[in-house]
Parts: structure tokens; sequence; C-alpha cells
């Protein structure tokens, strides 16, 4: 092995990747946006906090804690009243700040306010921001920032290991010989966008004397585009195909409870104007859903029986150390509290140090 001191030691503990109590402070999904209609709430459970959402008026989603901060009735039995949530029980209403407007029994409302998080819809998706303000985007890929998609949500699934160790399978090259038998000898060159995006992108041609490069170089000359970005160590876009043509497949994933994963797959396409562009862009992702689903059927029962354990990493996995040392460097939360990773084991120890001293005193 020759790793640059950029790589992680493969002998030393990871402090977030795989660990089935922390994640990646950054966007989520909550659920589909059509999931979600005009003056609807919902409960909803996020990397193991409970929260409640809704639709108000102006169309937007909001996002808050679940319980009403009275006496702990779920605001999912409420009422949305324009862009304000009203609670069942003692009809508290709430802004959507999360600031509580009205208390029937009293003149003025208290100075109460529920925990609002930052959400935003995109990829017909609803995200949910898990920290206090949201410091990166919502993930994108960086040659379709600024513009338009269609897009196509193929695919619900759960499996029984950690979300990091489902997405780096697009980066284990070594999978794509001895699983699906594609003869391709991919290089990554990765790029860190920010602290939380880094991509990897492939800069070779495959291998030249396979039967399937010789069936298309009389068509088409150049490499195969094949690069992944990812965001906040849980999602991931593949982007692919020839230059004339790219292809791009969203895997987002949140962790649950057990170190097991929940996830969603996406397929989108840059937007073509007029009804030969929409309908081809709807044949094309059709297409490559059909193609795909074989793929995730031959991985997806790796991950139902995985312990993942990188003991002997080879040079060919260089790109996996990459991404774990990647992660290794962003803000990690406790699933379940939200809270800092760091700050909760403060808290911990300074607890147990006050046990120690009042059992002394005793």
């Amino acid at each position: 092995m020759n790793f640059n001191s950029q790589n992680v030691s493969s002998k030393r503990k990871s402090k977030n990747f795989n660990n089935p109590e922390r994640f990646i402070e950054g966007w989520y999904w909550a659920i589909p946006s059509h999931h979600l209609r005009v003056g609807e709430v919902k409960a909803i459970t996020l990397l193991g906090r409970e929260l409640v959402i809704f639709r108000g008026k102006d169309k937007k989603a909001i996002t808050f804690d679940a319980y009403c901060p009275h006496l702990g009735a779920h605001l999912a039995e409420g009422k949305v009243e324009g862009n304000e949530l009203r609670c069942f029980f003692h009809h508290w209403k709430f802004d959507r700040e999360g600031f509580c407007v009205e208390i029937p029994c009293l003149d003025e409302p208290l100075p109460i306010k529920l925990n609002a998080w930052h959400t935003a819809e995109k990829y017909g998706m609803i995200w949910v921001w898990t920290g206090e303000i949201p410091l990166q985007p919502l993930p994108f890929i960086p040659e379709l920032e600024h513009k338009e998609c269609d897009v196509a949500m193929v695919c619900h699934f759960v499996a029984k290991c950690h979300p990091n160790v489902v997405i780096i399978n697009a980066i284990d090259t070594q999978h794509f010989n001895t699983v699906h038998k594609l003869p391709l000898g991919i290089v990554f060159e990765k790029e860190e966008l920010n602290q939380n995006a880094i991509t990897f992108s492939n800069t070779t041609r495959g291998n030249e004397n396979s039967w399937l490069i010789k069936l298309i170089r009389p068509f088409y000359k150049n490499a195969i585009t094949y690069s992944i970005c990812y965001w906040y160590g849980s999602t991931n876009i593949v982007t692919m195909g020839p230059d004339f043509l790219h292809f791009y497949i969203m895997f987002t994933l949140r962790l649950l409870d057990g170190g097991k994963a929940e996830g969603r797959t996406i397929l989108m396409m840059q937007k073509r104007k007029g009804i030969f562009g929409k309908l081809y862009n709807r044949f094309m992702l059709w297409l490559v859903n059909i193609l795909g689903r074989d793929f995730f059927n031959d991985d997806s029962k790796i991950f139902e029986t995985i312990k993942f354990d990188l003991k002997t990493p080879l040079k060919i996995d260089q790109p996996i150390m990459q991404f774990v040392n990647h992660l290794e460097r962003q803000t990690a939360l406790c699933w379940g509290t939200w809270q800092p990773a760091r700050s909760l084991r403060d808290a911990e120890m300074r607890d147990n140090r006050d046990k120690w001293r009042d059992d002394f005193n005793d």
C-alpha cells in the first residue's frame, strides 16, 4: 500500500464512518413532496427525532419538533391555519418560525418557541437541515447546479447496514469486475468541493480490448464519463454517459435505529424544451431505471448480510479511504438528540465528574 498522508489508516477507529450513533450535520430527505398537500400536517421520524411537517397556505413546507410545549400533545393531531399550526389539545397556535402567537385562555401568548427546522424542496423531495443554520446548500450535481431537471423517483429501500456502507459502493471499483462482470479499469481523481462535498471522477478510458468497448468505439471515441459527488456522507449523485448525453442517479439515505439505512433513488436529466424533449427525457429515465435496477439488485443482497470492516485495504481501495477521511472531518451529530457529538460526550464527562465529586463528598 502506498497511501498518501491524506488517507486514513485502516487501523484507526473511525469516529463518524459506519457509526450507528452518529450522522453528519446536513440536509436529509424527509418525505416526497407529493405526500404533503396544502393544509396537511404529518408526523415523521427523522434520524431518531420526532417531527411534524406541514404545508401552509403559501405552499411552503414547515418542520417543527413534534410535541406541544404545554402538555406534550402531538402536533400532528393539530390543524393548519393559513401558514400557522394550532395544537388540537388546548388550541395553542404557532407561526411558521415556531413562536407561540395565541393561547385561547390568555389575553397575550407566552414567550414560547418551538424548535423550527430549516426546510426546503428539490428533486421532488422535502429536505430538513439538522443543525441551527444551513452552512451548505442542498445536494447538487456540479454541472447542473443552476439548471432545471426532470426527475423520476424510482425506488424506496431499506438496507441492513449503515448508509455510509451503501453509498461507497459507487467507488468500490473492484466489485464492478467481480459482481457485475464489467471490463472496466477505473481510476478516480478526487476533488473536495467544500467541507461537506467531495467528488470522484474517472480518468481512464476503460479496457480497450473488451468486447463492450470495441462495440462502442466506432460510434464514440472519447472516454465515457463516470463520476460521483458525495454530500454529508449520506447522499451521492452518479453522473455517467458520453459527453452528449449524461444521466444522473441520486442515492439519498438516512440512518435508522440499529445502524440500518433507509434510502430513495432519484433519476435526473437536464430539462429539455417542448413536448418532444419531455417525451425523450421520460423515455431515457425509464431506460436508465431498467438498467440501474439490475445493478442495484445484484448489490442489495450484500447489504443484507455485510458487517463492514476494512481490515486489509489495497491500493485499489484508495477512493474509499479518501471518502472516510473526508467524512471524519465533518461535524457529527448524535442520532436521536441531534446534539453535536463532541458536546454530548463532554456533557457525559461532566456528569461523571460531578457524580464522582458527590460520591467523594458523601
